[in-house]
């Protein structure tokens, strides 16, 4: 079993301030296989005086030295892409070679995506009588996810880095180790001390810590819709910046006249990989009543032909789910779905017949999905698509907006016809037969999915403060 027991502050390895043992539990073998410390609000601290001391000089560091200084983290990563994949294959489930590929080539895409930005970020431009600058915020508190861990870390440090701030990280307690890998890295590319603050935690602990504290300026959150709102309720009352990435159920709205064989394999994709553990899977897919029973077959055909197996083993078979609660909360929604009257296609409920233990799901999709069915409206997190009918474009846009989320859309069809619908989707993504957006685009969403962006120059612009001065020369 691996062990990351002690914290990163200040560019040392220290234990925790009355920290509790935490053992991760593979989702696979359903024994432990990480133990962490479980930090405290004394190590939350700690890790703030590093970063607020370490500020006054980072923040003054110009756009060369933040350059070399992400390049040589991106170098070090490529480094360490087979011991962050082997981390996250143990520990969330996401079979090996994935990620090892997709997860670790994410986040050096979220670095590169910042370098780029960078690079041409203007920092001061005039406008009219005055000069408008932009700032570091200061120190910037993180709480990471677990279902895209180290590219949801690679998001938020990146940015921060590159807009001169300091940083006090906490990752999912379900998913650390690459946390830690990560830790080891920013040492290695020699992030000066007490810029990268790493503490291991759950959220009533070290999240909420991180939340409520009067010296971090920023707190950067991604997670659950609930989780999000305790987060910004504990942020409140130091009127901190709260920038949030939150849930999504997004829809996969399919044009009437669509080559189904040709447009639905790379959008219905997106709710096999990761195994459906993505805030963006566009899982509601909307189809023309009249081709309904030809796109059922399709993607009953795509999800049949889907494996289920050994997240350490390789090749493009999918893995468990995280958890023994996110496994019985999809198996729920997999037999409330029934009992409201959706036709089960093919999956269900229970583990596939390849295995005997561990958090796997059974590649399921449903037909006469309606809109009041819970399924159709709660996040599943897992590899379930729900197939609905519309009977004309307006109701299937009526449709793909009755949400109380708005991460992402998809459209599967024609690009051209896309084009007139794609403004007309309440969502801070839409992806035209795809499922994810393009790289460096602006990462977030509208309403109950979050506020704020991440990735390229939004996510720059998000982690630093705009600054107007007047009265002085041009």
């Amino acid at each position: 079993m691996r062990e990351y027991l002690q914290n990163y502050i200040n560019g040392q390895w220290v234990d925790s301030e009355g920290g509790k043992r935490h053992e991760v539990i593979s989702p696979s073998t359903e024994e432990a296989c990480t133990a962490i410390t479980l930090g405290t609000a004394a190590d939350v601290d700690k890790a703030v005086a590093a970063a607020k001391a370490a500020f006054a000089t980072f923040s003054q560091t110009t756009r060369e030295e933040r350059l070399a200084l992400l390049n040589r983290i991106v170098e070090e990563m490529k480094k360490r892409a087979a011991d962050l994949g082997q981390s996250m294959a143990e520990e969330m489930g996401a079979p090996v070679s994935f990620a090892s590929t997709a997860q670790v080539g994410a986040a050096i895409g979220g670095f590169l995506g910042t370098i780029g930005a960078l690079k041409d970020f203007t920092f001061s431009e005039r406008m009219g009588g005055n000069l408008v600058v932009y700032e570091p915020i200061g120190v910037v508190g993180m709480i990471t996810p677990w279902n895209w861990p180290l590219n949801q870390i690679a998001l938020k440090v990146a940015p921060a880095l590159a807009g001169g701030n300091t940083i006090v990280l906490k990752p999912s307690e379900e998913c650390p180790g690459n946390a830690a890998i990560f830790a080891e890295i920013m040492d290695a590319a020699g992030v000066p001390a007490g810029v990268f603050n790493l503490v291991q935690g759950d959220g009533p602990g070290v999240g909420t810590a991180i939340s409520a504290h009067p010296d971090i300026e920023m707190v950067s959150f991604t997670g659950s819709t609930r989780a999000g709102i305790l987060v910004a309720k504990s942020a409140a009352d130091t009127v901190k910046r709260v920038h949030q990435e939150l849930g999504g159920k997004s829809p996969n709205l399919v044009l009437p006249d669509a080559d189904l064989a040709a447009v639905l394999p790379p959008t219905v994709q997106g709710v096999l990989v990761n195994t459906g553990q993505s805030c963006i899977a566009p899982t509601r897919i909307l189809v023309q009543k009249d081709r309904e029973a030809e796109a059922i077959g399709v993607i009953t055909a795509m999800f049949d032909a889907t494996q289920v197996g050994d997240p350490l083993a390789e090749g493009m078979h999918i893995g468990p789910v995280v958890n023994k609660a996110q496994f019985d909360k999809i198996q729920g929604l997999i037999q409330t779905a029934i009992d409201e009257g959706a036709k089960l296609e093919t999956g269900g409920t229970g583990l596939p017949a390849n295995v005997n233990r561990g958090y796997y799901i059974k590649p399921t999709v449903f037909s006469g999905v309606t809109p009041d069915m819970t399924i159709a409206r709660e996040e599943v997190f897992g590899p379930v698509a729900t197939v609905m009918a519309y009977a004309d474009l307006e109701e299937g846009i009526r449709i793909a907006n009755d949400t109380d989320y708005g991460l992402s859309a998809v459209i599967s069809g024609d690009p051209a016809k896309a084009a007139d619908v794609a403004p007309r989707l309440r969502a801070g993504m839409v992806a035209v037969n795809n499922w994810g957006p393009a790289p460096g685009a602006p990462f977030g969403g509208y309403k109950q999915s979050g506020n704020g962006r991440e990735g390229g120059l939004f996510g720059l612009k998000d982690f630093m403060e705009v600054k107007a001065i007047s009265g002085i020369p041009a």
